[in-house]
């Protein structure tokens, strides 16, 4: 194969990569907000698809990108971009996600400050999602709102402003290419040759 590794990597080293990137996660952070930014929809339409998909990143059901999606619809949000936020759910970032809904779960609903139940080994072994229900899904789900709602705003409002400088400073950028060109005379078209 043309661009095929020479050395294989082992299961150890993908799962390295999967979880720190090789060029550090600042820059994967970067490329994940140029690609949010140079999507072809309205600041409200990308804002909305990042809110909903950070929305969805706080429930404790592995369906981020259906929740993501139907939030998306319901508020004219770009799905393209709710599928980019829910990258806010990854395997570093999930644990923190789900104990701040499971313990804002418990504060709503008043129960006390006790931890998981001592048998939910069993219950994740046995897959039984009625046991599961009242002592953990349902405050992971209740606290997931409150801090969805929040954490969706907060990213609705910075994915809008930073929607509305970059394309005012690439609108700024072509507008100086444009006129600035030294092939091109100041109403855009070809100096014409002297005689």
């Amino acid at each position: 194969m043309l661009f095929k590794r020479r050395e294989t990597e082992s299961f150890g080293q993908k799962v390295r990569i999967w979880l720190w990137p090789r060029r550090s996660i600042s820059r994967s952070l970067r490329y994940f907000a140029k690609r949010i930014l140079r999507l072809k929809a309205t600041p409200h339409a990308v804002a909305a698809g990042v809110a909903a998909g950070v929305f969805a990143s706080f429930f404790p059901i592995g369906i981020h990108f259906v929740i993501a999606a139907i939030v998306s619809w319901l508020i004219a949000g770009n799905m393209v971009a709710a599928a980019l936020g829910t990258t806010l759910g990854n395997p570093l970032t999930v644990p923190v996600l789900w104990g701040a809904s499971y313990e804002t779960g418990k504060l709503i609903l008043h129960e006390n400050a006790g931890g998981p139940p001592a048998h939910l080994g069993a219950m994740l072994h046995d897959l039984s999602f009625a046991e599961l229900w009242n002592p953990i899904l349902k405050p992971m789900a209740i606290g997931a709102v409150p801090l969805g709602l929040a954490a969706g705003l907060l990213a609705y409002g910075v994915t809008r402003w930073g929607m509305t400088v970059f394309r005012e400073q690439r609108r700024k950028r072509l507008a100086e290419r444009a006129g600035g060109h030294p092939a091109l005379g100041t109403g855009g078209k070809i100096g014409s040759a002297s005689r």
